[in-house]
């Protein structure tokens, strides 16, 4: 393989081969930023919603505190983070709070931004 644009082509063809054989893959490939992702039959736009506040969650842990944006990533990613995990139930007095206290957070960083 020459790069990753062809990795890419072979792998649309694989999945291409298994929806021939009643296996439904769904592929999305951003190629500018070299990320494929693959998503299975069963895939829901809630999993993929709690897939994708993964990354943004795992930058937000790993980004020094001393960032200024840090403080407005992190928050917003606890926030998505709880009302995913809720999306099919209720959010607990407690998991309120803890909302409130992220947007006090949150408006907070952004006022040391200005």
């Amino acid at each position: 393989m020459d790069s990753f644009e062809d990795f890419s082509k072979e792998l649309e063809a694989l999945a291409e081969k298994y929806e021939k054989n009643n296996v439904s893959i769904k592929i999305q490939n951003d190629t500018e930023n070299t990320i494929i992702k693959i998503f299975g039959e069963k895939i829901t736009a809630l999993a993929r919603a709690k897939n994708g506040i993964q990354d943004a969650t795992e930058l937000a842990y790993t980004t020094a505190e001393h960032h200024p944006y840090w403080n407005l990533l992190y928050n917003s990613s606890e926030i998505a983070n709880t009302v995913l995990d809720k999306w099919q139930g209720k959010l607990s007095p407690q998991e309120i709070d803890e909302i409130k206290w992220a947007i006090k957070e949150l408006t907070q960083t952004l006022e040391k931004i200005k």
